[in-house]
């Protein structure tokens, strides 16, 4: 059941820096909650500050305790990972690439480079006195003695926790041949590498999955120059965000660069060969196709066990936060893919997987938890792709986009290489905005149309002549 969220604001004793309080949670009853932790040098088992997930969040909130002056001795990072935490999107792009197109490969891109930061490799944490836990998760969780058990067995005693879980792979089920020898999920590191050594020495590779994962790892799987399918039961790519008028430019682009579409597809199962590995994929309809490499990217849902108890959000999933990451108990924050937080610009609640959000979650979290900022947060959504970069491509992709997809939409721009698309209500007030190939001044004018929202005259905006002339008429409508 999930939990009511009425909690204190940062004054009241509860969230206050004293040694300790007794509060009374409304499912666990007593929580005797202390604040002053011993964890200089780390030589018992207590942390102040405990970091659950290493993750893309993680590394972006360890680098918000360094620049509080709060990491040293004080900070740990607790991860199922046996790598420092990384910019999670290079896996579905980069990293994807054959070897003689220039992969992207760690430590090039641990984080925070993905911001224009400082790469944090592993000696980064040493030398800021953090303390992290490889490949040890956790796997218990007391939230009256402030305890967390990990999978080697370690009991660490927390001051204040952030859980930054993120997301597991939605799978097949095994029954349906989701487990097979070939079948392959992208989540983390050790996922990419067994999908670049099968891609090695794959001839016939099916994405499942019309998504950001199925969109991504097509184009890297082109680039190797292999057979490549798509198959997705949508009648069209990327159905949460693009328009059909939108996604059939996609599609034909992604057509002439060798890659082939089965929509309004459903699979049945993936069965296996005479050597146990995956061979063929049986669909709905009855056909079936050739495959020896399968990649499933049909969603991923929320890592919230086993920390159920702190608040959970049964509409959107993941843990139930404000807009200071507060979960419903105090000095127990959540952030990045897993929260459930108020998004104040649409007076709703969401929950969102994008690493723009996962990198903001967690700055703002950590200047709560450490200062007296309640500044509420205050996100726009933001969605990118950047496909086909690989060198010797003929067309290089880069689109973004910002705000909200309601309302109706007007296109503009013939996709050479730029598109534009604008999503109006009913009062003409910019809602969303799309853009496929604009100069880093035009990327920098979508957030500002996003967040202003102005009206705009839909019957100008439908008749301008270029991609560039309809984002003046945009900017102009701010002023």
């Amino acid at each position: 059941m999930a939990i009511s969220l009425r909690m204190p604001p940062l004054s009241s004793p509860l969230h206050s820096k004293w040694p300790c309080s007794t509060i009374r949670h409304p499912s666990i009853g007593l929580i005797r909650r202390s604040f002053a932790v011993k964890a200089s040098g780390f030589e018992n088992e207590n942390r102040e500050f405990v970091i659950i997930g290493g993750g893309n969040a993680a590394g972006y909130a360890a680098r918000t305790f360094v620049e509080h002056g709060m990491a040293d001795g004080k900070l740990c990072i607790v991860s199922k990972e046996a790598v420092a935490p990384y910019e999670r999107p290079a896996l579905t792009k980069g990293y994807l690439f054959p070897a003689d197109k220039k992969p992207a490969r760690l430590p090039g891109f641990h984080t925070c480079v993905g911001s224009g930061g400082e790469r944090q490799t592993p000696d980064w944490y040493k030398d800021h006195g953090i303390e992290v836990l490889y490949q040890d998760p956790v796997v218990g969780f007391d939230a009256q003695a402030q305890t967390l058990t990990t999978s080697s067995g370690k009991l660490l005693k927390y001051g204040s926790l952030i859980i930054s879980t993120g997301c597991s792979a939605t799978r097949l089920p095994e029954k349906s041949g989701g487990n097979l020898p070939g079948v392959h999920y992208i989540r983390d590191v050790s996922d990419a590498d067994s999908l670049v050594s099968s891609l090695e020495r794959a001839q016939k590779v099916v994405v499942i999955g019309g998504g950001y994962i199925g969109m991504e790892v097509s184009a890297a799987a082109a680039g190797w120059n292999l057979d490549t399918t798509i198959i997705f039961p949508e009648d069209h790519l990327m159905p949460r965000l693009f328009t059909p008028s939108l996604a059939r430019r996609y599609e034909e682009l992604f057509h002439k660069m060798g890659v082939r579409f089965l929509k309004g597809v459903r699979i049945e199962k993936l069965e296996a060969g005479p050597n146990g590995r995956v061979a063929t994929v049986k669909l709905g309809n009855g056909n079936t196709i050739v495959a020896d490499t399968v990649i499933v990217g049909i969603g991923a849902k929320p890592v919230v066990s086993p920390f159920e108890m702190v608040g959970l959000n049964t509409s959107v999933g993941g843990i139930q936060v404000d807009s200071l990451f507060r979960t419903s108990i105090p000095g127990i924050f959540a952030i990045g893919d897993v929260a459930a937080f108020p998004l104040k610009i649409y007076n709703r609640v969401a929950r969102v997987e994008h690493v723009d959000h996962a990198r903001k979650s967690a700055q703002h979290c950590v200047r709560t938890l450490l200062t007296s900022h309640t500044q509420p947060y205050d996100y726009l959504p933001y969605f990118y792709s950047r496909v086909f970069e690989y060198e010797g491509s003929t067309r290089k992709v880069w689109w973004q986009f910002y705000g909200d997809n309601i309302g109706d939409t007007i296109e503009v721009g013939n996709f050479d290489p730029k598109i534009a698309t604008f999503w109006l209500d009913s009062d003409n007030r910019l809602k969303g905005v799309f853009l496929e190939s604009g100069s880093p001044e035009e990327f920098e004018l979508l957030p500002q149309l996003a967040r202003r929202q102005p009206v705009i005259d839909r019957a100008k905006l439908k008749d301008a002549p270029s991609v560039e002339a309809a984002l003046e008429i945009a900017k102009n409508s701010m002023s």
